[in-house]
């Protein structure tokens, strides 16, 4: 199982062979140009949508990665100004792992994601003793046990948090064998025969599956998976930062954003329902705040 000593240690690895170190640092922000570090489609097609839209005197370079680590190193370096290439969740356990200082600034999309099935045809179908192929990132496990859950297939603790594991499940009433795997390869346990496999559009499309093929998808009315633009904290109240919100929050973000949704790809999160709770709680506790100085005068 993946735990957080071997995610240390990947993450020392990459940073190391990638020559993330001091010597090789250049400017996150040079000359009012922002580096954007990204991924895979649709992320880096929102990346570009933002840059030509961005308002003077800011310009957005896409710096494109190969992985699911480097973007958050080049970030926390200071290599790049911003990423846009994953969800808060997954921003968390970065931090949480190296003492980091990233923050979530602009919701954009939620992924419609689920579990895929070369052999069921439909959740009737499920056998006991199943094998379940789960992303190998605590992050993304948890997104998938929580949608098993979601469909009545496994129970969790009840005191769970936000990030669960296979050792969380309480009941487990069709016995299903649990495998965990780079979220990279899970397109090749689905073409490997795996019975159930999570997986998001992006690296499934590779195999011409959408999530109408999916044989269940997510229900998160929430949007705790969304994809964010990210940054450093110092960075979360500059010009800069403000800048890129209102180019990932744009006009044609959300147009293009919307054509995917149409199309059954993901669905729009600039205005979530959580980001909606936060803010109401950050207003809440300000007026508390207030209230406490008023009263001790």
């Amino acid at each position: 199982m993946f735990n957080k000593n071997m995610f240390k240690s990947f993450v020392a690895f990459v940073a190391v062979s990638l020559g993330f170190n001091s010597l090789m640092l250049v400017s996150a922000q040079e000359d009012n140009v922002l580096k954007i570090a990204s991924h895979l489609p649709p992320m880096t097609d929102i990346v570009e949508i933002a840059a030509d839209v961005i308002e003077e005197p800011y310009s957005i370079e896409l710096v494109e990665v190969s992985d699911n680590i480097q973007y958050n190193e080049a970030v926390f370096n200071d290599e790049v100004f911003g990423s846009f290439a994953q969800h808060r969740p997954f921003m968390e356990m970065f931090n949480d792992e190296r003492e980091a200082d990233l923050v979530a600034i602009q919701p954009v999309y939620n992924a419609v994601v689920g579990f895929y099935s070369p052999v069921y045809k439909t959740m009737d179908d499920i056998e006991e003793g199943a094998e379940v192929a789960i992303p190998s990132d605590p992050a993304n496990e948890a997104r998938a046990l929580f949608i098993l859950e979601q469909h009545d297939l496994i129970t969790l603790d009840d005191e769970v948090g936000l990030l669960p594991t296979v050792d969380d499940i309480t009941e487990n009433p069709y016995n299903f064998k649990f495998s965990h795997v780079d979220l990279l390869n899970l397109t090749g346990a689905y073409e490997d025969g795996v019975e159930l496999v999570f997986n998001y559009p992006t690296y499934i499309a590779s195999i011409d599956l959408k999530p109408e093929d999916a044989l269940f998808l997510e229900k998160d009315e929430t949007d705790t998976f969304a994809i964010v633009l990210s940054v450093r904290e110092g960075n979360k109240e500059s010009e800069a930062a403000k800048a890129l919100q209102k180019a990932f929050s744009s006009p044609e973000v959300r147009e293009f954003v919307d054509k995917l949704a149409a199309e059954g790809h993901l669905k729009p999160a600039f205005d979530s329902k959580k980001d909606k709770e936060e803010d109401q709680a950050s207003s809440d506790q300000g007026v508390e705040e207030e209230s406490s100085e008023e009263a001790s005068k």
